[in-house]
């Protein structure tokens, strides 16, 4: 069958052959590392290493995801309701925007994945907001927090900025009012998610590299 997302994955993995041969992605979690927030664990066991498996995965996680959410939605007859959704995260890979610097290629994804990760996390926080239960059973919060901290400030809030400008505009253009998501909402709110995460594993995977937030200074690390 055709994969619509063969493009983004075909990036990627041109992106990591070309690393291979580079390095990069290493070089720049090295000199990222000491700049974290303190709630930001890292693993004691090299911990460079892992932050850069931890950026690939975050990278690939973004297909995946898409994935998940366009066969959920097809089945449940609301994807013309999330497919312009499902299209701006795809074309931050395909046509990222021109706030996207051209740095080597795997540092360019990372950006482009925290845009297409932070609308799907936006969306499905408003969507919350107004029915009561996510548009999809996925959490990245926390995976969000870090890919924020690597790319760091002032660059990673003014791509925030571009993801609740698209947010903005997506909502006010769709609505999210139909029958069929009503119908959807109300599946489940009385069934769960159990059938969806059994079938879609990225929805739930630990990415391994937790954030603790243990006092009030620690909460500077989340976006306001």
């Amino acid at each position: 069958m055709n994969d619509p997302l063969n493009p983004i994955r075909q990036l990627i993995r041109q992106a990591q052959e070309q690393d291979s041969a580079s390095g990069k992605l290493l070089e720049f979690v090295e000199c990222r590392k000491g700049h974290l927030h303190n709630a930001i664990k890292l693993p004691a066991d090299k911990a460079s290493k892992k932050l850069a498996d931890f950026v690939v995965r975050y990278i690939k996680h973004v297909p995946d995801f898409i994935d998940a959410i366009r066969s959920m939605a097809q089945e449940a007859g609301i994807y013309e309701d999330v497919k312009p959704l499902l299209k701006i995260a795809s074309d931050y890979f395909l046509s990222p925007p021109s706030i996207v610097d051209p740095h080597s290629q795997l540092q360019a994804l990372l950006d482009e994945a925290y845009l297409a990760h932070r609308l799907l996390e936006e969306v499905n926080d408003r969507f919350m907001a107004k029915s009561g239960i996510p548009l999809a059973p996925m959490d990245m919060t926390m995976a969000n927090v870090i890919a924020h901290e690597l790319i760091g400030e002032p660059f990673a809030n003014e791509l925030d900025q571009a993801v609740l400008f698209s947010a903005e505009l997506l909502l006010d253009e769709q609505g999210f009012n139909s029958q069929h998501l009503e119908d959807y909402v109300l599946t489940h709110k009385t069934n769960g998610w159990q059938q969806e995460l059994e079938r879609w594993p990225c929805l739930v995977e630990d990415l391994s590299i937790s954030v603790e937030f243990d006092t009030e200074d620690d909460q500077s690390a989340t976006r306001h």
